[in-house]
This record gives C-alpha cells, structure tokens and sequence, in this order.
C-alpha cells in the first residue's frame, strides 16, 4: 500500500495523464475527458457514486453561474469591436503615432489594448494582415513586427478578465477581479516588453525571413457595420477593466455608504461588461445607423466560439470539486510541505505542465487552478497573493507553445513561418513571457 499523501499524487498525476491521453491521442473534447476523469478520480479516491455525481453538481453549478456570463459578455464586446472596424482603428492610429521605425513597440501596444477585449486567436486573424504588409514595406522579417504584438496579445489572454482561462482561474481560487487586473497588469506588461520588442530586436531584426504575403482576412462574408473612430474604440475596450478596477479601489478605500455601494456595483465584472456592451450597441445602431438584425447577427456570431470555452470551464470546475471534496488538496500540502516548494511555483509547474502536455492554455488554467485551490483555500494567503497565484498559472499557461497548441498553428499559417521558424519565435516569446510573469509575480509576493 502506498502511504498517504504519495498515494493521493499518484491519483492526481494519473487522473491528468488521462486527461492528456483522451485529448491527443484519441481526440477527445477536452469537456468530455475533464467529466470522465472527474467521475474517475472521485471513485478513485473512495468517494461514494452520490456523493462524486453530487461534487460534480456542485462544482459545474458553482463556476458556469459566473463565469458563463463574463465570457459571454466579452465575446459580444470584441465581436462587435472586430465588425465595426474599431480594432482595426486603433492599430492604425497607434502606428502613426510611434512611427515606422517605433512601431515595434506601437503593436506592443495595440497587443495589449486590443489583447483585453479580443481572443488572442481572433485578434490575431484581423491583425495578421497589418503585421505582413508593415513586413513587406520595411523589407524586414515578418516577425520583427508580429512578435511584439503576439507578446501583447497572449499576456492579456493569459492574465485579464473576461479571457476564459483568468477567469475560471479566478472563480476556482475566488481571486479578487479588480487586484487580478491590477497585478496582471503589472506582471503582464513587463513581461510583453520583455518577450515582445526587445527579444524581437536581440533575434529578429534583420532583414528577410518569412512569407511576407498578406494572410487572408477571416471570413470576409461576416457582417459589418460602418467603421466607429480610434477613441471611441479604445474607450469602449477599456471601460470594464476600468470599472472593476475602480470598483475594487473603492470597496477597499471607502467607509461604506451609498457611493461605495454604487461604485462596486458598477465594477462587478457582469455590471461592467454589460455597461461596455450596451454603449458599443448602442453607438452603432443610433451614430451608424446599423440594423437591429445585422448587429443581432454580429453579436450571435461572437457567442459560437464562446459556448466550447464555457463547457470546458464547467467540466475542470467538477474536477476540483472532485478534488476539494475527497481530501486530496490536504494531502498535497502535506507534501508540499514536504518538499519545500512555494504555493507560486507549485501553481506555475502545475499549468505548465499541462500546458506542455496538451497545447491548450485555457485547459492548464483550468486543470492548475483545481488543483491548487484547495492549496490556496488552506493557506491563509493574502487578497493580493492569491491574485498572484492565478499571475502564476497563467504563467505556466503561456510558456512553450509548440505543435499540441492551436496557437501554434495560427502564428505559423497567417505568418508564412516553417514549424522550425515557428519554434524559434513564437515558442520562444511565449516562454521568455511566461518566464517574466512568474519572476514579477514573485517579487510582488512578500509585499502584498
């Protein structure tokens, strides 16, 4: 018989080897094999069939009533920013104003703004072009303009609310939105400087390498409304995190009244994004003139991807509460103890590993926060600490993005790289980003 708690590990590390077989090699929904191996492990560990059915409930139940709702939200807000030209404003005005020989450090830019409300793999997609025709203009390799934006755009998908991974990172561990934002903010936008502009300048500024053919646009035929201008754009992208940043100020800053009340309530995330989707609705119907059925369309569009993120999210939520309610999250801090290794790094190698294994950031998130909730939960951290907790698993979400990641492909295919340039460049930033994450999470550690 295997003593406790190596007992316990050797049920967590199968149950996450399974869940790695089932979606490489037998093409699995990540959704379907996080259930199975929830129902698995909570039989593994002894627990009764009513009882593991009943955690399952409770854990789907507990993370869709919130998290559903702030990804749906978000994915209306960047639909309807990508069909009505607003992330295409931006980058051109920002280009503008750094200037060509800057403009490393303008799509730096544009990544990070335009990195909050958009999926990285549709930002991506509608940036792709700007990125290959600045290329054949400067007669530069393609990636001295691409990875600087690649930078901005994964270290808000790993970090920043309403991206579906820091979401379900944050409802597993209950971390606070508005300091999640705010210490995702500082750990991220070191790290995009980092692996954006200056590893492109150390590795990618000479001249040639690379397809420098415009990509295809992403489905042309897709609805469009008239173009909306850069600062209308840029403020609606800003404006929920901006609420919730606001609202967390202010319910740690004020004595409670009805202004407190008001300004946390506005900050909710579900308050905040709704507030930012009905001015951008609005704006377009009543200044663009656009039709109810064409913005109707745009925003039913921007939900279909949203609806698989979602069940995923919900089935690594059942596998936590698997966790939480067998015991297991106490017999991995007793062998933490153990070992000596800090909650910080132990959530970082957790996603990363994940990471590496299956390719999808979201999926590690997912897999390293239940795991790590019961840690956080017991710990006695601080509101800050377990920000930085979920800092550190987007961490290990972002490094090494190699062939198992749909990333991976993307950067390649609407870049014009060969696997092997691919490798060198993207899989190198995604890790230099990771990397600079997790030592900015750690410096801020000891004083939060």
């Amino acid at each position: 018989m295997i003593p406790e708690p190596w007992h316990t590990l050797l049920i967590v590390a199968v149950s996450i080897a399974a869940v790695i077989v089932m979606v490489l090699r037998f093409k699995l929904q990540p959704f379907l094999a996080l259930l199975i191996v929830a129902l698995g492990t909570g039989l593994a560990f002894g627990g009764e069939p009513a009882s593991v059915i009943a955690a399952i409930k409770k854990g789907t139940g507990e993370a869709l009533g919130f998290v559903a709702v702030v990804i749906g939200l978000g994915a209306l807000l960047g639909g309807m920013l990508e069909a009505s030209g607003g992330v295409t404003a931006i980058a051109h005005r920002l280009l503008g104003v750094f200037g060509e020989k800057r403009a490393p450090w303008a799509l730096l830019a544009i990544g990070i703004v335009v990195g909050i409300p958009l999926f990285f793999d549709v930002a991506l997609i509608i940036l792709a072009p700007l990125v290959a025709t600045l290329a054949v203009d400067a007669g530069r390799r393609v990636t001295w303009f691409a990875i600087p934006l690649l930078a901005g755009l994964m270290t808000m998908h790993a970090l920043l609310p309403p991206h579906p991974g820091p979401v379900a990172a944050a409802e597993l561990l209950h971390t606070d939105y508005g300091l999640m934002a705010i210490y995702g903010l500082i750990c991220g936008i070191p790290a995009a400087i980092v692996a954006g502009p200056i590893y492109a300048r150390i590795a990618h500024s000479a001249p040639g390498w690379g397809d420098m053919t415009p990509p295809p646009m992403l489905d042309e035929g897709a609805p469009q409304t008239k173009p909306v201008g850069f600062w209308f754009a840029l403020v609606a992208m800003l404006v929920p995190l901006a609420l919730i940043i606001l609202g967390t100020v202010a319910g740690q800053a004020m004595a409670k009244g009805p202004v407190r009340s008001t300004l946390e309530f506005v900050g909710h995330p579900f308050v905040a994004l709704v507030i930012a989707c009905l001015l951008v609705l609005l704006w377009l119907r009543t200044t663009k003139g656009a039709p109810w059925a064409t913005l109707s369309s745009i925003m039913t569009r921007a939900l279909e991807p949203a609806g698989v993120m979602v069940l995923i999210i919900g089935a690594g939520a059942a596998y936590k509460e698997v966790l939480i309610e067998s015991g297991a999250g106490v017999q991995i801090k007793e062998l933490m103890a153990q070992t000596n290794i800090s909650l910080l790094l132990f959530a970082f190698l957790l996603s990363a590993f994940v990471r590496v294994a299956q390719g999808s950031a979201t999926v590690s998130m997912v897999t390293g926060a239940g795991l790590a909730a019961p840690l956080v939960a017991g710990a006695g951290l601080s509101a800050g600490q377990v920000a930085l907790v979920t800092v550190a698993l987007g961490a290990g979400a972002s490094v090494a993005s190699h062939v198992n990641d749909t990333g991976f492909w993307l950067v390649k295919q609407y870049l014009g790289l060969s696997e092997a340039q691919t490798l060198r460049s993207w899989t190198i930033c995604a890790t230099l980003a990771g990397l600079v994450m997790l030592g900015m999470a750690s410096l801020l550690w000891n004083f939060v």
